[in-house]
């Protein structure tokens, strides 16, 4: 009983304390500025944070196989770019929203072959992708490029009001984040699919001797997270109903960030993603309290997530070290 109380310690501790350190971070802004205990406060993390929170999802699972995928920034910034151009064009939305999902699946899915077939390193393949996206963007149009589109404007405006609190409410495009997440919480906990990501990213070499299909796994969890930056994409640009090769600069750290925070090892194998969840939410707690506060730079919320990240990686190191000594 006691051997299996410190499995599960081991196995969920990181994203416990998560847990605890959102509701710690949220309490203290709430204490220091009344307003945000306002239930609309809380609802505009994922209204502020949806794009986030879909990359980072996409992000849990490619780093639980011990990888890393770093062009998340500019699939975002390159999807909101075309489909802008589209739009601008005449195309219909309703082709342009699957259009833009394919390009975002089949981009993660040629650096995962890239990744597994050539034998290139994660880091570098997905930098590569970063500035390959970024680039297109600008080549698509240097400037800010305006959606007027009666569909993307309507689900950009339209707000859905929350059963039995008054005055909440999200935005169609909302739906998206959370959607994702119970999508990935299905296959990263009951299929085989999730089961090979865990042992890939515990032992790749294991995981092939186990007859799992290592190779195959790892070109759909980078399309999986291409198709996450594609939805991100066009949320992004349905919440600011434009594209640009600007949108999203840095994004692919902050949402590393938010991974690590959820209690998600580096070294892949350890965590879930209802911990980068958490971590979504932390990073948006911060910047609410920064808004809030109003006299201090933006740049804290980077010290904030600085400091937060280094204290998650020390805590999972504690865990790992513990976890070898038991």
């Amino acid at each position: 009983m006691i051997q299996r109380a410190k499995l599960i310690f081991f196995r969920y501790g990181a994203l416990l304390i998560t847990f605890a350190v959102f509701l710690l971070v949220y309490f203290v802004g709430s204490r220091l500025y009344p307003t945000m205990q306002k239930p609309q406060v809380f609802f505009n993390l994922f209204i502020n944070d949806g794009s986030l929170l879909l990359v980072s999802i996409g992000m849990t699972l490619v780093i639980l196989t011990g990888g890393i995928d770093l062009s998340v920034g500019g699939m975002i910034a390159l999807i909101s770019t075309a489909s802008a151009a589209l739009l601008r064009g005449g195309m219909s939305p309703y082709l342009v929203i699957p259009l833009m999902i394919v390009i975002g699946i089949a981009f993660g899915a040629l650096m995962g072959w890239i990744i597994q077939t050539l034998k290139v390193q994660p880091f570098i393949a997905t930098l590569m992708g970063l500035f390959f996206a970024r680039g297109l963007a600008y080549i698509i149009s240097l400037t800010s490029v305006s959606i007027k589109d009666p569909v993307y404007m309507k689900l950009a405006l339209t707000p859905i009001y929350i059963p039995f609190i008054p005055n909440a409410y999200i935005y169609p495009a909302t739906l998206l984040g959370p959607i994702v997440l119970l999508v990935a919480i299905y296959l990263s906990f009951f299929t085989r699919f999730g089961r090979t990501i865990y042992a890939m990213g515990n032992n790749e070499q294991s995981a092939t001797l186990m007859g799992l299909s290592v190779p195959r796994t790892k070109i759909m969890v980078y399309a999986f997270s291409g198709f996450c930056s594609a939805l991100a994409g066009i949320a992004f640009s349905m919440s600011l109903l434009a594209g640009y090769g600007q949108f999203a600069t840095g994004m692919e750290l902050d949402s590393i960030a938010a991974v690590v925070i959820g209690g998600t090892a580096l070294s892949g194998g350890v965590g879930n993603v209802i911990g980068t969840l958490f971590g979504v939410m932390i990073h948006g707690t911060i910047v609410s309290v920064l808004q809030f506060n109003g006299s201090l730079s933006s740049w804290w919320t980077r010290i904030g997530v600085g400091i937060l990240t280094l204290i998650a990686i020390g805590i999972q190191s504690l865990f790992a070290l513990r976890k070898k000594s038991s």
